[in-house]
């Protein structure tokens, strides 16, 4: 018995330290697999990334040199060594040496940039710009700045590319004359875009939402504010307004601005280019010849030339007369909040990025606004014409306090478009510094702009 349990009890002990060492040996193996494991299933991973960023890499190169769209859009990274007009000596940006066959340059610019040739017929390049020189009115810089902000604030709510400029790229072509190497500039620089959209100074987008309806300018190469009575007829030098005006980027635009800075300070016959606009128009005040008066003459002297290239939209404000325009606001801004009450959708709170979507909700209750005068619709654009706000040389009809408050609220009032997506509004137009918090909803009574 003491023997039987001592032999179980001696063979019970080396059983268990057996086991106990084959256990251990398992854990052993088994971490040892399970670590070699992790290392080739790390190795395989890390080797699999690698050969993906290769492949990624090899074809985001192959997209390049093929001018692919990144992510949907235009390729922005893509310039191929095929030689284009930029590589001709030649090329000049420069108001008085032509450019020839723009057109069929443009065509195969786009060819070899594929990325940008989708959507190529609206695109739009707004171009605008002040004086090189600190402005001598006080509030002067501060007022561009802002009327800058708008102009900020229309392009990046409906994608266009904008160029400020602040230099003379001619020095003859100054004052209202400054636009035209500019725009000429322009359109060299963009082969990509279709418009190039010149906006004066001192004029702002008083409404946020307006797209302008490239579909009825199809068979034109030249939009202005104007009226065909007011030319033929009247023989005004109000009849158009020169300070905002849409080009086509084509071969006809090229020469047409050529033929209209023929009239401006590099000509030879400037001064007598300024008498023979003075005898044509009756009301131009000042002897001096201008862009505007320009233009009018090329459309009244040669209308079969001209007439069927330009037109002349009077429809609605392209441009309004902020005399006119500003008493009109807080009607505006009455019946705009009257709409919203009576529009969940339009009350709802929205990203910036979708505006447009908003914009052309509100049309369905903008039917009956009218446009233009006497419209309660907002205008499109509002233009201190004769307000000179660097300068402070303000035309002598109104004060120049007048000018200022007038540019405030009008600034105040697009301002508020952009601001209530941020959840902020003024609350009285003729007061910058305030803002409020916007409401969820709309209250009884409140600033809505």
């Amino acid at each position: 018995m003491f023997s039987q349990e001592y032999s179980s009890s001696s063979m019970a002990k080396p059983s268990t330290r057996h086991k106990s060492s084959l256990s251990d040996g398992c854990l052993f193996l088994s971490g040892a697999f399970v670590a070699l494991l992790l290392v080739w299933s790390f190795s395989t991973f890390s080797s699999s990334i690698q050969r993906f960023d290769a492949l990624s890499e090899s074809k985001a190169a192959s997209d390049r040199q093929q001018g692919a769209c990144d992510m949907g859009g235009v390729n922005l990274r893509y310039d191929p060594p095929d030689e284009t007009f930029y590589d001709d000596p030649q090329l000049s940006y420069t108001i008085g040496k032509k450019v020839k066959n723009w057109d069929e340059k443009r065509r195969e610019w786009l060819k070899y940039h594929p990325s940008f040739a989708a959507g190529a017929a609206k695109r739009i390049v707004m171009v605008t710009g002040s004086q090189p020189s600190p402005c001598t009115n006080p509030i002067g810089d501060h007022l561009l700045l802002r009327f800058f902000k708008n102009k900020v604030d229309y392009c990046r709510i409906h994608g266009y590319d904008i160029f400020y400029n602040n230099v003379l790229l001619n020095p003859k072509m100054n004052s209202f004359w400054a636009k035209i190497p500019i725009v000429k500039a322009a359109m060299l620089a963009h082969p990509e875009a279709e418009w190039i959209w010149w906006v004066d100074s001192d004029a702002l987008f008083s409404d946020m939402e307006f797209k302008l309806p490239l579909h009825r300018y199809k068979n034109h190469n030249v939009v202005v504010h104007g009226w065909p009575r007011m030319i033929y007829e009247d023989k005004s030098w109000t009849s158009l307004n020169a300070g905002v005006f849409l080009i086509r980027n084509c071969q006809w635009s090229m020469d047409f601005l050529e033929t209209w800075a023929n009239m401006g300070p590099i000509s030879p016959d400037y001064s007598k280019w300024g008498h023979i606009q003075r005898s044509t128009f009756k009301d131009k005040l000042f002897p001096e010849s201008d862009d505007q008066a320009a233009l009018i003459y090329l459309l009244y002297k040669e209308k079969e030339k001209y007439y069927d290239n330009i037109y002349l939209e009077g429809v609605f404000y392209f441009e309004g007369y902020w005399v006119e325009i500003l008493p009109t606001y807080d009607n505006i801004t009455e019946k705009y909040i009257e709409i919203e009450r009576g529009s969940r959708t339009l009350r709802r709170r929205h990203a910036e990025k979708v505006s447009e979507f908003y914009g052309a909700e509100r049309e369905q209750y903008l039917k009956d606004a009218g446009s233009g005068r006497w419209s309660w619709r907002r205008p499109f654009i509002t233009h201190f014409t004769g307000c000179q706000p660097c300068s402070g040389d303000h035309n002598q009809m109104y004060s120049g306090e007048t000018c200022w408050s007038g540019m405030v609220k009008a600034l105040n009032f697009a301002d508020n478009q952009v601001l209530k997506k941020y959840g902020f509004v003024h609350p009285n137009l003729r007061d910058s510094s305030l803002v409020s918090p916007v409401p969820f909803d709309y209250p009884d009574e409140g600033p809505w702009g």
